[in-house]
């Protein structure tokens, strides 16, 4: 990655696995030089949130630890630097990762060859206008996704067309006051659900004050 980008290198502990990544130094980085993301429509200011580990990020990975992932296709939406995926990745598991951001790929990539692990499957979307080929998985996952009202209405439609008749979701929300909202079209989509708090934070510098978000259909 030819950028004038200043990163990091750090290695997460997550159970028994040591995963090996690269992020953004601090979350005022920025790097844009032909416009691209600009063309896509994101600001100079959301443009880094891609490239740090957000602890909605580390909720989400360190409960797919214990949780039954075995066998099943799974897709990570918006998933920014990627932590849940390079931990399915690195156990094997079919593992799909989603984002908007074009910087995201090649972070991706590179914290792939880190881990000394196989390519993850990628693939570019945009909720508002989903072309994607990624088809059908049983498993969705994905972490502090509902900056705005109007993504409510997108992510819970971008799900359904990518969730198969018998589908789980797990979603970890910081906080944002749209889960209630979210969980009402979710349910108009066939799907139960339980928010909770996650257990045994002591991962994270700061209490976490938001909720995992279980769908199951």
């Amino acid at each position: 990655m030819s950028s004038p980008l200043r990163v990091r290198y750090q290695t997460i502990e997550l159970g028994s696995s040591d995963i090996h990544i690269c992020t953004l130094r601090d979350n005022q980085e920025f790097s844009d030089p032909k416009g691209i993301a600009e063309a896509l429509g994101i600001s100079s200011a959301s443009w880094p949130l891609f490239g740090i580990v957000w602890p909605s990020g580390l909720v989400l990975a360190n409960y797919l630890l214990d949780y039954k992932t075995e066998g099943k296709r799974i897709l990570e939406i918006g998933c920014g630097i990627a932590l849940s995926s390079l931990l399915l990745n690195h156990r094997n598991e079919d593992i799909t990762a989603t984002d908007y951001h074009p910087e995201v790929e090649s972070f991706l990539n590179r914290n792939t060859l880190l881990n000394d692990d196989k390519d993850i499957t990628f693939e570019r979307v945009d909720w508002a206008n989903d072309e994607s080929t990624l088809g059908k998985f049983d498993l969705i996952v994905g972490s502090d996704l509902l900056y705005e009202d109007q993504h409510i209405l997108l992510l819970a439609n971008f799900i359904q067309n990518h969730a198969n008749d018998k589908c789980e979701v797990i979603l970890v929300d910081p906080g944002r006051g749209r889960k209630s909202k979210l969980t009402t079209k979710m349910t108009e989509f066939g799907f139960e659900n339980r928010h909770f708090k996650p257990l045994h934070t002591d991962y994270l510098t700061n209490q976490f004050k938001g909720h995992i978000l279980k769908f199951d259909r």
